[in-house]
């Protein structure tokens, strides 16, 4: 068996799937596994290659400090390079990316501060004049910029290009890519040029990003907002060379999610939100073509980093994102209706113990108390430490010795504003009606439905 000497040996040389179970077209589909990289995504290859580049040209000094705005893989693998030779770390990520992807970037020892992801270029807030700030402010430091550093570009283009090359021996027609950064496009763009120049190079775009429309019109519209990380842009990076690019296709979140799961269910592979987009775009192009080709995409970065987000029907569903049967009444606004099987509960049989690991592992504060499928209470943090705070051996008290009785049930055709009042009295809304319990409406669950009636 081969062995390493370094993580850092394991980066690149990603294995090539062919996709059977989607409809193709004509066309053979290909998807280059980037997941299997150490840090779960093609952004290994670029963090090893701009940190070499920035030791052999003095940028990094030992014991120095790298900063970098990013949405979160480029973080990852700076992590692990970072890590490996011994540099702080220092990342300003948006606040829209996924907790999972936060959580490992910190388990790394990386130093990262959160900023808001609703501003443009320009605010101070902004993730990349906030990582530029930083560099100004700390001394013995780098901003690495993966948006205008060349080595970025240069790594696909020397390593990833000539990879696939290899790989697929010689024979492509198109490639799909996604634009953040622009290393990927731009790189594989001007290796393929080269060397099979009649390659069609295709970037898929998030709808609200500007990428795909100033390749298709040459006009740039204004951005907006989407859910999918790691891919789309609000403006035009630096080293994005978009003449090498023959058509952009424009992908909804909703398509991009769902063709992330279907790429888990259909061929086992989990990946990223970026690569639902990916997908979908290839599926696109493959499907329009009259003639056999051969295609190729890329799996950008593991699932396993999005389990809380995309792979999460209450998420999805809080998005506005995913089909449920409408009742038009206030059952519409329960994020987790009992009959989903995505509510947590107890009985009241079950133990004070039991009751607080399942609302340390979801992450919840109360539960419904829920016999036979009729909620007989409701079970708070306040009522388990009553419980127990003169008996510590009242772990193994019953759920039914210390859970609210009184509730106060709302029947679904109930207007808003008498949830609006129950909040009012610090309550949760109970929906239930004739012996039916429908689920529960928290204060967030209607913020979530009022700002999905505005946007």
């Amino acid at each position: 068996m081969e062995t390493v000497n370094s993580v850092l040996e394991l980066i690149g040389n990603t294995p090539i799937l062919k996709l059977s179970k989607f409809d193709t077209g004509p066309c053979d589909l290909y998807i280059k596994m980037e997941s299997e990289n150490p840090g779960g995504s093609i952004k290994d290859r670029i963090a090893i290659c701009m940190i070499e580049a920035a030791e052999k040209e003095g940028k990094i000094e030992p014991g120095g400090t790298i900063i970098e705005a990013t949405a979160g893989n480029t973080g990852l693998g700076l992590g692990l390079v970072a890590a490996q030779k011994g540099y702080r770390l220092i990342l300003v990520i948006p606040d829209k990316m996924s907790p999972d992807k936060i959580r490992h970037i910190r388990a790394m020892g990386v130093d990262v501060r959160l900023t808001r992801s609703d501003v443009q270029k320009g605010h101070p807030e902004y993730y990349q004049d906030y990582a530029k700030r930083l560099a100004a402010e700390i001394p013995n430091s780098y901003f690495i910029d993966q948006f205008s550093n060349p080595n970025n570009p240069k790594t696909h283009k020397i390593d990833t290009g000539p990879e696939i090359m290899r790989q697929m021996d010689g024979k492509l027609d198109a490639v799909v890519v996604g634009v953040g950064s622009s290393g990927t496009v731009t790189g594989l763009g001007q290796y393929f040029h080269e060397v099979l120049p009649e390659l069609e190079m295709i970037v898929a775009d998030p709808v609200g990003s500007i990428l795909a429309d100033t390749i298709n019109t040459g006009n740039t519209p204004k951005a907006s907002s989407w859910l999918v990380e790691g891919i789309g842009e609000d403006f035009m990076p630096p080293i994005c060379d978009i003449s090498l690019v023959k058509k952009g296709y424009s992908i909804s979140d909703r398509e991009a999610f769902r063709n992330q799961r279907e790429l888990l269910r259909r061929e086992g592979i989990i990946a990223g939100s970026s690569t639902g987009t990916l997908l979908t775009a290839a599926l696109r192009y493959c499907q329009e073509q009259t003639e056999a080709k051969t295609v190729l995409t890329f799996a950008c970065d593991t699932g396993n980093k999005y389990l809380n987000k995309s792979f999460n029907d209450s998420w999805l569903a809080d998005q506005g994102l995913l089909e449920r049967e409408s009742h038009g009444d206030l059952r519409d606004l329960i994020a987790r209706p009992m009959d989903s099987g995505d509510m947590i509960t107890v009985t009241s049989e079950d133990n004070l113990i039991t009751t607080y690991k399942r609302m340390r592992m979801f992450d919840v504060s109360q539960l419904p108390v829920v016999d036979d499928g009729h909620i007989v209470g409701l079970i708070d943090e306040s009522d388990i430490l009553l419980g127990i705070y003169e008996d510590k051996d009242s772990f193994q008290m019953k759920v039914a010795e210390v859970m609210v009785t009184d509730l106060e049930m709302v029947p679904p055709s109930a207007r808003i504003d008498a949830i609006v009042n129950l909040f009012k009295e610090d309550k949760i809304a109970i929906i239930a009606e004739d012996g039916n319990f429908y689920g529960l409406i928290t204060q967030i669950d209607l913020i979530n439905h009022l700002r999905k009636a505005m946007f």
